[in-house]
C-alpha cells in the first residue's frame, strides 16, 4: 500500500473535493490518504475534516500551528511520522489525478529510486469544470526541476530526517530533499512519459508578497533565504539536516497554554532592546510561557526626538515593526520552530505578539 500525504492549510474545500474525487476513480485501490492540516482556522478545519470523513481511504490529522508561518516541509514531516506504509507520495490539494495514477505508482515504486512527475496546468476556467481526466485542456506542463510531487521509499526519507524544517513559507524544500536522497544513494528520476496529474489554477503566492507589514505572515526575501539554505546543504554534503525531534506536532494542550497566557511584556522597537531580547533573554528563558508584545516607542514620533536627531545628539536607534517582523520570524524558524509558539500581527499593524513555551 502507498500513502498519499496532503499538506494543507485554509484552502477552499471544493479544491480538495475535486482532488479526492479523482482518487475515488482509481483503477488500483491499494492506497490511503493522510491529510495533514497545518493549522487551518477553526472554520476551514471543520469543513475539510467533515469532507475527508466522506472518503473511506482518507484520514485527517490536525496540527495546532495556526499562529505560525506555513511550512510545507514541516507538514509533510508530520505526515511521515504518522504513516506505516513502505511508500509515500507527497501530494497537493491542487492535483486532479489520472485514473491509472496509483497503478503507475505501484509499477514504479523502488527502494533505491525516487520519482517526480510531469504535471499539466489548467487555466482558471478549466479548473472549475467537472470532466473526465482525458478531456481537460492543458495550458502548459512542467519540465525537469519541478520536484514537488514525488514518490518515495519511506525508510529512505526517514534516514535523511525528512524535509529540511528550516524551510518555511515556500521554496527549495523539494529540490533539497531529492538532493539529499541522491547523496544517500537514492536515484532521483523525472517521470515524463505521460501526464498523470493536472494542477488546478490559483493565484501565485509569490505575487502576494508585500514590502510592508501585513497580518498575513510574510518574511522579506524568504525565497532567496531558502535558496541560500539549499546551497549551504549542498556544500556541506550532509544528508541528515534536522535534529532528533523532527516531525513533531504542536499539541492541543500546548496550544491552549499559549492561548490562555495573558501576562505580557511590552517591548519597544529600540534596536538595542530587540537585539538583547533575541540573543540574551530568549535563549535564557525556560520552564514557562514568554509573552512579548513589540510596539513602537512613542518617543520616536515626538518633536523632542526629531529635534535632537536633527541637532546630531544621541538618540535611540529604532527598527520598524516590519524589520522586527523579519528579524523575529527568521530567528524563530532558525532556532525555535520546534517549540510551541504564537506569532501574530495586530489588526491595526501597530504591534506584534510573540508567545513561546519553553
Amino acid at each position: 500500500m502507498i500513502t498519499i500525504i496532503y499538506p494543507y492549510r485554509n484552502r477552499e474545500s471544493e479544491r480538495v473535493r475535486r482532488s479526492f474525487d479523482s482518487l475515488k476513480e482509481q483503477t488500483n485501490s491499494d492506497f490511503e490518504v493522510l491529510l495533514v492540516d497545518y493549522g487551518s482556522d477553526l472554520t476551514s478545519a471543520s469543513i475539510v475534516k467533515d469532507l475527508v470523513s466522506n472518503y473511506k481511504f482518507a484520514k485527517y490529522i490536525y496540527n495546532y500551528s495556526g499562529f505560525q508561518p506555513w511550512s510545507r516541509a514541516k507538514a509533510i514531516n508530520i505526515g511521515l511520522k504518522n504513516v506505516t506504509t513502505e511508500y509515500i507520495f507527497t501530494a497537493d490539494v491542487d492535483m486532479i489525478f489520472s485514473p491509472n495514477f496509483v497503478s503507475k505508482l505501484h509499477e514504479l515504486k523502488n527502494p533505491v529510486k525516487a520519482y517526480y512527475f510531469k504535471v499539466g496546468f489548467l487555466n482558471e476556467k478549466e479548473s472549475k469544470e467537472n470532466k473526465k481526466f482525458e478531456n481537460y485542456l492543458i495550458d502548459f506542463s512542467t519540465e525537469i526541476g519541478a520536484q514537488g510531487l514525488s514518490l518515495f521509499y519511506l525508510k529512505s526519507l526517514k534516514e535523511i530526517t525528512g524535509y529540511d524544517e528550516f524551510l518555511h513559507f515556500w521554496g527549495a524544500e523539494d529540490i533539497d530533499v531529492h538532493n539529499r536522497l541522491e547523496r544517500n544513494d537514492t536515484e532521483s528520476i523525472f517521470y515524463s512519459e505521460e501526464i498523470l496529474m493536472l494542477h488546478q489554477w490559483h493565484t501565485s503566492y509569490r505575487k502576494s508578497e508585500k514590502k510592508g507589514l501585513t497580518r498575513d505572515l510574510q518574511l522579506t526575501d524568504i525565497l532567496k533565504i531558502n535558496q541560500q539554505k539549499l546551497l549551504a546543504n549542498t556544500r556541506s554534503k550532509e544528508v541528515r539536516i534536522n535534529k532528533l525531534n523532527w516531525g513533531i506536532t504542536v499539541l492541543e494542550n500546548d496550544f491552549e497554554d499559549l492561548k490562555k497566557h495573558e501576562q505580557k511584556i511590552l517591548m519597544l522597537n529600540k534596536k538595542d532592546v530587540v537585539t538583547h531580547f533575541l540573543f540574551c533573554e530568549l535563549p535564557d528563558f525556560k520552564n514557562g510561557v514568554l509573552n512579548i508584545h513589540f510596539v513602537k516607542d512613542p518617543f520616536q514620533n515626538s518633536l523632542k526626538y526629531r529635534l535632537k536627531k536633527f541637532l546630531g545628539k544621541n538618540v535611540p536607534k529604532y527598527y520598524s515593526l516590519k524589520e522586527i517582523n523579519d528579524l523575529l520570524l527568521l530567528h524563530i524558524i532558525s532556532f525555535y520552530h520546534t517549540h510551541p509558539y504564537f506569532y501574530e500581527v495586530s489588526n491595526d499593524l501597530n504591534s506584534i505578539k510573540f508567545k513561546i513555551k519553553k
